[in-house]
C-alpha cells in the first residue's frame, strides 16, 4: 500500500461530490494529488432548488468558479436570509427575519442592548439590521458594478441543484483536471488493515485510491453499506421525516424574485419557497407521524395555488429521510460528506454548509500520508459531531418557541423532546442575551446573533437586568441607529430588485477582481 496520499476517489456526483472534487483539485493539484469522481448514471440529484449560506461565495471563489456563471447557467438568484411566516401562532398573520447580515455594531455598542433598552416595541430584526427591510422590498444585495463575490449586503444563493452540478462538472473536468468516470460500484477491495484499496465498477474497472470520499447521498455506499457505521437518529427531537417538492412557474415571467427563503408554518409542518429565475421551488416538510401523504399533498396544492392560481393539479416528488447523522464520518480511509454523513431537515439550509465545512477542513488539514489519517479522523469526528448537534439544537429552537396549538407543534414543546443543552440555554436566555459565552468552541456553526434573530423574532420577552455599562451604551446609540435608518433608505434608492440585477448580470457579467 502506498503510504503517500496521492489519489482521492470521490464516490457520487451532485453538489456534494462536485464541490468536494473541485475544491480539492484546486488546492492539491500542484502537490501531485489526483482526483477521480465516479458517479452513477442511474441516480438523479435530489435537490429541487437549493439554498446556500453566504459561505458558499467564499467556497466558489476559492475554487475559481466564475460567479457570473451561476446566473447564466444555473438559474441562480440572490438569497439574503430566511423569512418565517406564521411560526408564532395560527391565529393571526406574523413574520420575522433571520437575515444574513450580522446586527450592526459601533465600537463596543451591542445593538441587541439598544433594542432591549430603547426600541423593544419594534421588531428585533428591523432594529438591529437594515437587511429585513430590503428583503421585504425585493432588493438585490449588490450592484452590477460590485465585483464578483463582493457584497453590499451579505448574501448567499438559490440555484437549480441539477444545473449547478452539471456546470460544476464541466468546470472541474476542463479547468481543474478532475477525472470523471460513469458507472456503478459493484464490489470493494480492501487492504489487510481494513482500508479500502479499490472500487470495482459494473464496467469491469478497478479504481484504486488512497483516500475515498463517500458522497453517495442516502445510499451511503461506503460508510454504511461497506463499513456499517451506525446512524444516530434525532427523530425523537426533530420529527420531520418527509417532504413533498414541486416546481411552480411564476404567474408572469417578469415577476420579482424573492431575496429570501420563505418558510411558512402549517398545521402539519411548514412549506419552503425558493425563488429561481424561471420558477419557484416549493415544498412541504412534515412528519409521517402527524400527517399522511394525502393530507400533505392537499396542503401543498393549496399553498401552490396561493402563489399561482392557474395551477389545478400538482405531481410533487416525495423525499423521505431519517433525520440524524453518522456516529463517525471519517473511518479508516473513507470520509462521508453530504447526505452520506447526515441530514436533519431543510430548515435553515444547513445541508450544503456541512459539505463546505467538510471539504475546507480536508483541504486545509490534508494528510500527507496514511499515518496522519487516524489523528485527523479523531479530530474530524469530534468536531463534526459537535456541528451536527449545533444544527439539531438550533433548528429545534425554531419549533420550541412556537405557540401554535396543533399536535405537530405541541410535540416540539414537550421538554422530553429537547436536549439538556437547549433547555439550559432557554432558561439562561430568560435573563441574558445569547452570547459567545454560551458556546464551547469558536467552531460553533451558528453565531449568537442567529439565536437572537430567532428568539426575539418569535417574540420571546426576556427580563434582562442591564448593567451600568449597557445602560450607558444604549443611550449613546441613538445617533448610530439614525445612521442605520438613513443607510437603509439610501440602499433602497440605490439597489435594483433581484430580477433586474440578474438580467444585468446575464447581459453584461459581473466584474472580476
Amino acid at each position: 500500500m502506498n503510504e503517500l496520499i496521492k489519489h482521492i476517489v470521490v464516490v457520487g456526483g451532485g453538489t456534494a461530490g462536485w464541490l468536494s472534487a473541485s475544491l480539492l483539485a484546486r488546492e492539491l493539484k500542484n502537490n501531485g494529488v489526483n482526483i477521480t469522481l465516479i458517479e452513477s448514471e442511474n441516480i438523479a440529484t435530489i435537490g429541487v432548488g437549493e439554498g446556500t449560506w453566504p459561505s458558499m461565495r467564499g467556497t466558489l471563489q476559492r475554487i475559481g468558479f466564475p460567479e457570473t456563471e451561476l446566473f447564466t447557467h444555473c438559474n441562480a438568484s440572490f438569497k439574503q436570509g430566511s423569512l418565517f411566516v406564521n411560526w408564532q401562532s395560527e391565529h393571526q398573520p406574523q413574520i420575522y427575519h433571520h437575515p444574513f447580515s450580522a446586527p450592526w455594531q459601533k465600537e463596543t455598542i451591542d445593538s441587541s442592548v439598544f433594542w432591549y433598552a430603547q426600541t423593544k416595541q419594534q421588531p428585533f430584526g428591523h432594529t438591529v439590521s437594515g437587511q429585513p427591510r430590503l428583503i421585504e422590498m425585493g432588493k438585490a444585495p449588490k450592484l452590477i458594478s460590485t465585483p464578483e463575490y463582493a457584497a453590499i449586503n451579505n448574501y448567499g444563493y438559490h440555484f437549480d441543484a441539477a444545473k449547478f452540478a452539471e456546470r460544476l462538472t464541466q468546470f472541474a473536468v476542463t479547468s481543474l483536471g478532475v477525472n470523471h468516470l460513469l458507472g456503478d460500484v459493484v464490489d470493494i477491495k480492501t487492504h489487510p488493515n481494513g482500508d479500502i484499496a479499490a472500487l470495482v465498477t459494473d464496467r469491469g474497472e478497478s479504481l484504486e485510491g488512497d483516500l475515498f470520499l463517500d458522497c453517495s447521498g442516502l445510499t451511503s455506499l461506503l460508510i454504511d453499506k461497506h463499513y456499517k457505521i451506525p446512524f444516530t437518529s434525532v427523530k425523537d427531537e426533530l420529527i420531520n421525516d418527509s417532504a413533498l417538492a414541486v416546481h411552480v412557474p411564476y404567474v408572469n415571467p417578469g415577476d420579482n424574485i424573492e431575496s429570501a427563503t420563505i418558510a411558512t408554518a402549517h398545521p402539519e409542518g411548514w412549506t419552503w419557497e425558493i425563488g429561481l429565475q424561471n420558477r419557484r421551488g416549493v415544498g412541504l416538510v412534515y412528519s409521517s407521524k402527524f400527517c399522511s401523504q394525502e393530507v400533505a399533498h392537499a396542503r401543498l396544492l393549496s399553498h401552490v395555488q396561493s402563489l399561482n392560481p392557474t395551477i389545478a393539479t400538482i405531481e410533487p416528488k416525495l423525499i423521505s429521510f431519517n433525520p440524524g447523522y453518522r456516529d463517525k464520518f471519517w473511518h479508516k480511509n473513507v470520509i462521508a460528506i453530504g447526505m452520506a454523513a447526515g441530514f436533519v431537515e431543510p430548515l435553515e439550509a444547513s445541508a450544503l454548509v456541512m459539505v463546505e465545512q467538510a471539504i475546507k477542513f480536508l483541504a486545509d488539514q490534508f494528510p500527507n500520508n496514511r499515518q496522519e489519517l487516524d489523528y485527523l479522523s479523531l479530530r474530524y469526528n469530534t468536531l463534526f459531531k459537535e456541528k451536527w448537534r449545533d444544527i439539531v439544537d438550533f433548528l429545534k429552537l425554531h419549533y420550541v418557541l412556537s405557540k401554535r396549538g396543533e399536535d405537530f407543534w405541541a410535540f416540539h414543546r414537550n421538554e422530553q423532546t429537547q436536549s439538556l443543552r437547549l433547555k439550559a440555554w432557554l432558561t439562561h436566555w430568560q435573563r441574558h442575551f445569547p452570547s459567545h459565552y454560551d458556546f464551547s468552541t469558536s467552531e460553533a456553526l451558528f453565531p449568537p446573533a442567529s439565536f437572537q434573530y430567532v428568539l426575539y423574532g418569535m417574540n420571546v420577552n426576556p427580563e434582562i437586568q442591564l448593567n451600568s455599562t449597557m445602560k450607558r451604551l444604549a443611550k449613546e446609540t441613538h445617533v448610530h441607529y439614525a445612521e442605520l435608518v438613513h443607510a437603509t433608505k439610501r440602499l433602497h434608492e440605490l439597489l435594483p430588485n433581484n430580477r433586474k440585477l440578474i438580467e444585468q448580470i446575464k447581459a453584461h457579467g459581473l466584474t472580476t477582481i
